[in-house]
């Protein structure tokens, strides 16, 4: 908590909607409702944490979130926090990992751009939002949160957006950041990180590129999903792969009339953690698919590979030049 002689930090709170902002309805189920945004104009310990505004960018179902939307709500939080020392987003939790990764390869803002969502809504028992939002407020008032990326703040804990995963369906201890764990604690007397991402990346871009496509492998799977991406004009493909990297031996000829029309593919894993590598050489492993053309992109998820690319195509529109800032930023 802020101390008597402490100056408040000005917050700027970013409404997007999700369950956070949603209530029970006996004909409905849960959906959105309006009330939000009184309750947090109203929630009386956000005063003892900082100095609050609301803005509302949205109100809808996180399902509903697109590139585009995620596009113009970088571009607002970069002129928006200008006033600010900080920015909070609410956000539905289905894609709350992708808008938060997004936006951290958007921003040019240094300041902390902190993410919280809730995974039970405003009519649950034991309803976790406010104890988020709190959590979230105190991460983005926190000296030591300047320049670290944008964070993830759920259940106590603080996530990196590149590492962050939604892991479980309903539990309030959902977001977890799989082989690397938070980055540091909301305790109740102080923020507390315990290490830095060694991960920092940014791609300043204008526009994004929606011809990417993700296909997720699985046993005896053929090559018509690729088939079906080059048909539709995609510019790359990402492929959730075995294990280190290891695909059916039917999708090869897909694979290669896809590189050969000089579209990418980028090979990453449907393991939960660890690397894709160049082990295996025999057709469709790993290393073999590396020699065909294929890029590694070592331990980051599908989903978040494909934006990453969106950005890329769209600051660059030139296969070689982002298959060379893939490669360089893989380290």
């Amino acid at each position: 908590m802020q101390s008597s002689k402490e100056i408040p930090k000005n917050i700027l709170i970013i409404m997007t909607g999700g369950t956070i902002a949603m209530k029970d309805s006996p004909t409905q189920g849960v959906v959105p409702t309006s009330e939000f945004a009184g309750f947090l104009r109203s929630f009386p310990q956000l005063n003892s944490v900082a100095s609050v505004d609301i803005f509302e960018f949205s109100n809808i179902p996180s399902p509903y979130m697109t590139p585009e939307k995620i596009f113009e709500l970088a571009k607002l939080i970069d002129i928006k926090i200008i006033d600010y020392d900080g920015v909070v987003i609410t956000h539905g939790t289905d894609t709350l990992e992708e808008t938060a990764f997004l936006c951290d390869l958007l921003l040019t803002t240094r300041k902390p751009v902190v993410f919280t969502a809730a995974m039970r809504s405003g009519s649950d028992l034991g309803l976790d939002g406010p104890r988020n939002i709190i959590g979230a407020v105190r991460v983005a008032s926190h000296v030591d949160s300047l320049d670290k990326s944008v964070l993830v703040v759920m259940n106590d804990e603080i996530h990196t957006a590149r590492d962050v995963v939604k892991s479980d369906t309903g539990k309030v201890d959902a977001f977890t950041s799989p082989g690397y764990g938070p980055i540091g604690s909301v305790d109740p007397d102080r923020v507390v990180y315990h290490h830095n991402s060694l991960h920092r990346e940014s791609v300043w871009t204008e526009h994004l590129d929606y011809s990417v496509d993700l296909i997720k492998a699985y046993t005896g799977q053929d090559g018509k999903y690729i088939d079906c991406s080059v048909a539709n004009g995609a510019k790359a493909i990402v492929i959730e792969a075995f294990g280190r990297g290891n695909l059916p031996l039917e999708m090869l000829p897909a694979i290669k009339t896809a590189i050969a029309r000089g579209i990418l593919i980028v090979i990453t894993s449907r393991a939960q953690t660890g690397r894709v590598l160049p082990e295996y050489g025999y057709d469709g492993g790993g290393k073999f698919l590396k020699d065909l053309g294929c890029l590694l992109a070592g331990d980051m998820k599908g989903i978040k590979v494909r934006l990453k690319l969106m950005a890329l195509f769209g600051k660059y529109n030139d296969p070689e030049t982002v298959r060379r800032f893939f490669l360089q930023s893989m380290g």
